[in-house]
C-alpha cells in the first residue's frame, strides 16, 4: 500500500497477506519463473484477485524481496564489524550464497535485473554499496588481491546462481566447494596477474538487460 492510499478493507488486507505468504513460498520453491496462477491457487484466491493487488509480476517482487534482501544488510554489518577484513569478506560472500541456496526466488533475484521493480532495484543498489565497502576494506588490509572488483563478485553471483539452481536438490552443499576454490584464488599472497580486465559498468548493464525474464 503506497503512502497516502486508502487503507484496505479487512478482507482485502487478508487476501493481500495470503498472496504475499504464498508468493514467498512458491518463488522460494520454484524460482521467479513460477506461474502466478500457482501463487493464487496456494493463497486460495482467484488470479483476478492477485492482479487486483499486484498488476504485474514486478509489483509482486517489489512487495516481497526488499525485505528478503534486508538479510544481506545484517550480513554486511557483521562483515564490516569483523576485526579481520578477510574473515569479514569471506563471511559476507558465504552468507550471500547461503541465502541464495535457501531460497530459489532470491537466487534468481540476485542474478537478474528487473527494470520495473523499483523497490527491488533500490534494495539491490544498497547491497552493492555494502559490497564495495567490504571489498575495499579487505583489499586495503592486504588480504584480498588488489585487482578484484565488485563487478567480479557480480559475475560470481551469476555463476553461483546456476550452480545452486542445478545442484541444490541433489547436492545441497556443492556450492560450498566451488566457493572454497574461489576464495583461495582471491587471497593476495596467492594472486597472479590476470590479463583480462574486470567487466565495465556498461558491459554489466548490457549483460543484465539480456537476463530480464519474460512475463
Amino acid at each position: 500500500m503506497t503512502a497516502g492510499s486508502r487503507p484496505l478493507r479487512a478482507d482485502a488486507a487478508r487476501n493481500r497477506g495470503k498472496l504475499l505468504t504464498a508468493a514467498t513460498e512458491v518463488f522460494g520453491e520454484r524460482g521467479l519463473e513460477a506461474p502466478l496462477e500457482e501463487v493464487a491457487r496456494r493463497a486460495g484466491v482467484s488470479i483476478g484477485t492477485l492482479y487486483n493487488h499486484f498488476p504485474t509480476r514486478e509489483a509482486l517482487l517489489d512487495a516481497i524481496f526488499p525485505e528478503r534482501l534486508a538479510a544481506l544488510d545484517r550480513i554486511a554489518s557483521a562483515a564490516l564489524a569483523d576485526p579481520s577484513p578477510w574473515n569479514g569478506f569471506s563471511g559476507y560472500v558465504e552468507g550471500l550464497f547461503a541465502l541464495q541456496a535457501e531460497d530459489r526466488g532470491l537466487n534468481d533475484a540476485l542474478a537478474r535485473r528487473f527494470p520495473d521493480a523499483a523497490e527491488l532495484n533500490e534494495a539491490s543498489r544498497r547491497c552493492l554499496g555494502h559490497t564495495e565497502q567490504i571489498i575495499d576494506r579487505a583489499k586495503e588490509s592486504g588480504a584480498l588481491r588488489a585487482d578484484f572488483a565488485p563487478q567480479d563478485l557480480a559475475v560470481l553471483v551469476w555463476a553461483m546462481s546456476q550452480v545452486i539452481r542445478e545442484s541444490i536438490d541433489t547436492a545441497p552443499r556443492a556450492w560450498r566447494r566451488c566457493l572454497a576454490f574461489f576464495l583461495d584464488g582471491l587471497r593476495a599472497d596467492a594472486a597472479r596477474p590476470i590479463a583480462e580486465p574486470a567487466l565495465t559498468q556498461g558491459q554489466m548493464a548490457r549483460i543484465m538487460e539480456c537476463s530480464v525474464p519474460e512475463g
